[in-house]
């Protein structure tokens, strides 16, 4: 590869997504086109990325030849959140998959538990090359930020690796709890803060070396402490979030950029730099390998990972009692074992 085209890979970071390969469908499968208008946004969002961009992005990686050696990042997420849809004991008629790309989540689910699964992705390409899978899907060309649907639809919505490039984040978590029904729940994974932070701070102090400062090259992601409160915000209660963290070993910088730019995942935040200069790339994958390198001289690239689940409200669901209900006091609670610990002796 020429070091002019590297030199272009080096804004392309922020976790992995898809690609695609002709499979045959073992449920039938519907598309439908309902996506919002080029460049539409909300009024009160920052305008933080360029949405056509990101469209364009995806639909090139779903297009190229060799996609599927890309796609190992979002199979493990994928399979890791059908995990914890089997872990909830009940059936989900009508299943709602936000961001899906190829259909990294349904490809893992079976009739027994999803009846129907509608797909919904900003990338017609990867809509058109999805995964073989069990159950029925219908996909749906729509905007995280703008979903088709009537309140109340859906008894599970799932997203993976896809709301980390909406612009605004608390609208897409109040479209998904509109279009669940109540008691419905909502499992979504996402990347974290510290994902590519070994990329991250590689190019920033190669760039601040050569040229004399820095441009950001990792867009901005959550922090896991700001998860909580925007469920919260939407609607969702008793909540669940947890981190993880899957770290994936590459020969070189070079190696891990033509991946990220192969699974889709390129900048497309407006204040982007476009170009690094050559020396600046050399630096920086010099800075990588002594900084982070392996015994055997592979460098190590970190994706964290959010998880979160959040139910919509229900007269049904077991709720917290109300305060001051309690009969017995945490102060108690030494002199319960006391007792405890008197009977065993006496017997």
């Amino acid at each position: 590869m020429e070091m002019q085209s590297l030199a272009r890979l080096c804004v392309l970071w922020r976790g992995p997504l898809a690609a695609g390969v002709p499979a045959k469908k073992l449920g039938f499968r519907k598309f439908v086109s309902s996506v919002s208008p080029p460049g539409r946004a909300s009024s009160r969002a920052l305008n933080i990325f360029d949405r056509d961009l990101k469209r364009k992005q995806k639909n090139w990686a779903a297009r190229q030849p060799q996609h599927s050696k890309f796609e190992y990042l979002r199979e493990e997420v994928g399979s890791r959140i059908a995990d914890r849809v089997y872990d909830i004991a009940r059936d989900f008629p009508l299943v709602l998959d936000v961001g899906c790309g190829r259909g990294y989540i349904a490809q893992h689910l079976n009739k027994e538990t999803v009846g129907k699964c509608f797909q919904t992705d900003i990338a017609e390409a990867a809509l058109k090359n999805t995964l073989e899978m069990e159950i029925p899907v219908v996909s749906v060309l729509a905007d995280e930020e703008f979903l088709p649907f009537q309140e109340n639809t859906f008894d599970l919505v799932v997203s993976s690796l896809s709301l980390h490039w909406v612009n605004d984040l608390p609208r897409a978590l109040g479209q998904i709890h509109y279009v669940l029904k109540p008691d419905g729940v909502f499992i979504g994974a996402m990347f974290g803060g510290d994902t590519l932070f070994e990329l991250r701070c590689s190019l920033q102090l190669a760039e601040t070396e050569r040229e004399g400062g820095f441009s950001p090259h990792v867009s901005p992601f959550t922090a896991v402490n700001d998860l909580g409160h925007l469920l919260g915000r939407a609607g969702f209660n008793t909540l669940t979030v947890d981190t993880d963290e899957i770290q994936v070993n590459y020969p070189g910088m070079f190696e891990l950029m033509e991946d990220l730019q192969g699974m889709g995942e390129s900048n497309c935040a407006w204040n982007r730099k476009s170009l690094l200069h050559r020396d600046t790339m050399l630096a920086a994958a010099a800075v990588y390998r002594e900084m982070y390198k392996n015994e055997d001289g592979s460098i190590p690239a970190t994706y964290q990972i959010y998880y979160m689940i959040g139910w919509k409200y229900h007269d049904s669901q077991a709720r917290p009692a109300e305060r001051g209900s309690a009969t017995a006091s945490f102060g108690e609670l030494g002199k319960i074992n006391n007792l405890m610990s008197q009977e065993k002796k006496s017997q």
